[in-house]
């Protein structure tokens, strides 16, 4: 089952991804509530579109805008409603 580990910490697990452009795109409920930091940070994917971020914090560590999501994702990238995907210093193990 795939995860997500960051730290030595499982801050996301599911055997229900979706692989979009090499990123596992974790359903948003089996994120780790209390890892996570909202942020400012936002990009904007032509064909995804607006892209928002979370900062991961636990024990006095910080990785900024690691866990990326579309909250409200163009149609023809409907399969990432509702997911995260991660990057950084986040390492997805299947």
């Amino acid at each position: 089952m795939p995860k997500a580990v960051w730290k030595d910490i499982v801050i996301a697990e599911s055997d229900d991804t979706v692989v979009v452009e090499g990123n596992h795109y974790f359903p948003r409920a089996s994120l780790r509530e209390d890892v996570l930091r909202e942020s400012d940070t936002r990009t904007y994917c032509p064909w995804k579109g607006q892209a928002s971020y979370y900062t991961l914090e636990s024990s006095g560590n910080r990785s900024e805008d690691a866990v990326w999501y579309y909250p409200d994702p163009k149609d023809a990238a409907a399969m990432v409603r509702d997911r995260v995907a991660f990057w950084k210093d986040v390492e997805v193990l299947d």
